[in-house]
């Protein structure tokens, strides 16, 4: 017995902290992320559950130790294509160049149901708690600021991270938010990923997203990708992981 705890402890699958929050690696998740069949995966963190408990998982790509970035897609459940970005670097060849954490599916309860807001019927990009007001209808912003399950795991796991970059992925607007904290590195992605400069400003004012949230308090960049409602899929799971890869300087390993 002591011998198979050693070796637990060798490969980390009994060190991480807790299952449910930043810091943690469920058992089962860090057995996963060191499956040959995932080498691009050196980690795997359930950062929180949904309001119907189901896992909001964070998966960590490339080169632990350098500035981390962070990917996130599926904050609204009807917008479900961009997630295969995100799986697709996951479950590719392994990734050098950059510490990158990808969240395929941030509100799986409204994947679920294919709804734009959570099981409470909030829309979770409107649910931050910066210039937060109370909004209803399709834009639901939850009875407080940060009252929603998965807007806590979110905040509480870019607070540790700390990331340089994070790059939110929506559809259906087509476009990436140029202004935003870093045009720079906004119109560089914009290019990279061929689709046109946008401001997106949720028709006028908005109130208690996600990227206004980081960009005020954090001294990384927030910007918001938009896809449009039905992408290829071929530019799902191959153009886009390549460029993005390309647009924060990483690559994968060759093959053999």
């Amino acid at each position: 017995m002591r011998a198979v705890l050693a070796a637990l402890l060798t490969t980390g699958l009994l060190t991480g902290g807790l299952v449910g929050g930043p810091g943690s690696t469920a058992s089962t998740a860090a057995v996963e992320a060191r499956s040959p069949n995932r080498p691009a995966v050196v980690e795997v963190r359930t950062i929180g559950h949904s309001v119907r408990g189901r896992p909001i998982r964070a998966w960590r790509l490339g080169e632990p130790g350098k500035r981390p970035m962070v990917l996130i897609s599926t904050m609204h459940g009807n917008e479900p294509h961009t997630r295969r970005i995100l799986e697709t670097l996951r479950d590719g060849r392994a990734i050098r160049g950059v510490d990158l954490w990808v969240i395929p599916t941030y509100n799986p309860d409204g994947l679920a149901r294919h709804s734009r807001r959570n099981a409470r019927g909030v829309d979770l990009n409107r649910n931050f708690p910066f210039k937060w007001a109370d909004l209803d209808g399709n834009y639901e912003s939850g009875p407080r600021p940060a009252s929603e399950p998965e807007t806590r795991a979110v905040m509480a796991f870019l607070r540790e991270v700390d990331p340089r970059r994070v790059l939110s992925f929506h559809q259906p607007l087509v476009g990436v938010d140029t202004d935003t904290k870093d045009a720079g590195f906004a119109r560089r992605v914009a290019r990279a990923l061929r689709l046109p400069r946008k401001t997106l400003d949720c028709g006028g004012l908005c109130h208690g997203t996600m990227t206004m949230w980081f960009n005020r308090h954090f001294a990384g960049s927030a910007l918001t990708v938009e896809y449009g409602a039905r992408p290829p899929r071929h530019r799902m799971v191959v153009q886009a992981p390549r460029q993005v890869l390309g647009v924060i300087g990483a690559h994968r390993t060759r093959r053999g």
